[in-house]
């Protein structure tokens, strides 16, 4: 298997539990990654956007995990907001969320949304899930090659 570099993912998620779950469980996987945390959609587009308390820089991620329901700026706001930014529609972004909602369901995905996974209830699930997660994106998955995307 080819050497691997390691990726850059976002996790936008307010809820402290869930984010040391995610981080955890990513953390465990075969691939060295980047992780960041913001706690909000607007904290989200600071961060990809080099604004505010993020205005030294911050790296591209590779991947978006999204949690629809936070405070302020929802998920889908701020997925409409950076599939319609040319600099930013072509990152990956996963809906991670506990919503089961048919409708959330197909506003993520009419919003681009480029997965929906439905938060698992225990921690050996939750583990399964982010590992297929991982698997997906960062070993089966083409993505274009980073000078042609940003």
């Amino acid at each position: 298997m080819p050497e691997l570099e390691p990726l850059t993912i976002l996790l936008v998620e307010d809820d402290p539990a869930d984010q040391k779950l995610i981080k955890t469980s990513l953390r465990n996987q075969k691939i060295a990654n980047d992780i960041y945390v913001v706690n909000s959609g607007e904290e989200g587009l600071d961060f990809l956007y080099c604004r505010g308390s993020y205005s030294d820089g911050t790296p591209r991620p590779n991947l978006i995990l999204l949690d629809l329901n936070m405070p302020g700026m929802g998920g889908k706001e701020f997925l409409k907001r950076i599939k319609a930014d040319e600099s930013l529609k072509q990152i990956p972004v996963v809906i991670l969320t506990t919503s089961d909602s048919e409708r959330d369901i197909m506003d993520s995905y009419s919003l681009h949304a480029s997965g929906y996974v439905r938060k698992p209830v225990t921690l050996d699930e939750f583990k399964e899930v982010m590992e297929k997660v991982e698997e997906y994106w960062f070993l089966i998955c083409k993505r274009p090659p980073k000078e042609n995307v940003y």
